[in-house]
């Protein structure tokens, strides 16, 4: 803050030149101090204020943005850019969710975003390899995977054993994170399911409805997905030997046409803000 400090002149009388001197001073004093005012005539702001501003999440950045996110982000996402936008009115967000993978090719083939944030480190290398990121890429939240059943599981699936004569299972497709972990998985278990029972789902959004749908009778999804169908479905935990922490990362697109507004919005998920929401969610902290 700039401390504005009134003249104190002595008793005594003053010489003419230096009369004339300080109040040249004076006067550019008063200058200075009109020209530091905001528009609407509150205090100025200085850099370390703004900064304090930033970190509150209260900073008044505007424009628009496209952030492309992975699908399991949806709930979450949609809670923090609401928040965001209500933070900073003058700014609009849209978002476009899809499989990481399918994005990643999407913007690497020109389509327009100006923040990414991804299901897995994959993705983004490619971007990051391809020169599109205005900086390295940084980790904002995990995730686990977890196997869902119908509500009352009447297959009894306590395993991922039982997957392999259950029925139909919903598995993403292999191009998505979820479907690339969820093949790891099973791999790793000596667990075959049938080709024909299984049905793949676009992005783990689409997977966990053909459950919930009642299109399948299981299905491998992030934690997170099983957080938000909540009484939709039951849960199966997979062993910790088995299963994969999917790491998420975030970035600002190099090609940016609002490059304060993303870098705004970046901040924003990255704070202890965004990270509560995505706790909420069923995340992990990165």
């Amino acid at each position: 803050m700039v401390e504005h400090r009134r003249s104190r002149f002595d008793a005594a009388p003053v010489r003419p030149a230096r009369a004339a001197v300080a109040l040249a001073v004076f006067v550019a004093l008063a200058f200075i101090a009109g020209c530091s005012s905001d528009s609407d005539g509150s205090a100025p702001t200085t850099n370390a204020s703004a900064a304090a501003s930033t970190d509150a999440g209260t900073s008044r950045v505007s424009g628009s943005i496209v952030v492309s996110a992975a699908a399991s982000l949806t709930d979450a996402f949609t809670t923090i850019r609401d928040r965001f936008v209500a933070a900073n009115p003058g700014a609009h967000v849209t978002l476009n969710f899809g499989s990481s993978g399918a994005l990643s090719t999407q913007i690497l083939n020109g389509a327009p975003a100006d923040v990414a944030a991804f299901a897995d480190t994959a993705p983004m290398n490619a971007l990051a390899d391809a020169d599109l990121l205005a900086a390295p890429p940084k980790v904002f939240a995990r995730n686990r995977l977890v196997i869902v059943t119908e509500p009352g599981n009447p297959n009894g699936i306590d395993s991922l054993a039982d997957l392999a004569t259950a029925g139909t299972v919903s598995l993403c497709v292999d191009t998505a994170p979820c479907g690339k972990f969820a093949d790891r998985i099973l791999a790793d278990a000596g667990v075959t399911i049938p080709t024909s029972n299984i049905t793949r789902g676009t992005d783990v959004r689409s997977t966990l409805t053909a459950v919930t749908e009642g299109d399948a009778v299981a299905a491998i999804v992030y934690v997170s997905d099983a957080t938000t169908a909540a009484d939709r479905v039951d849960t199966v935990a997979i062993p910790e030997a088995h299963d994969v922490t999917a790491d998420y990362p975030i970035a600002t697109l190099g090609a940016t046409s609002s490059p304060a507004l993303a870098r705004a919005f970046e901040a924003y998920v990255l704070s202890e803000r965004g990270r509560s929401v995505l706790e909420d969610a069923g995340f992990l902290a990165p």
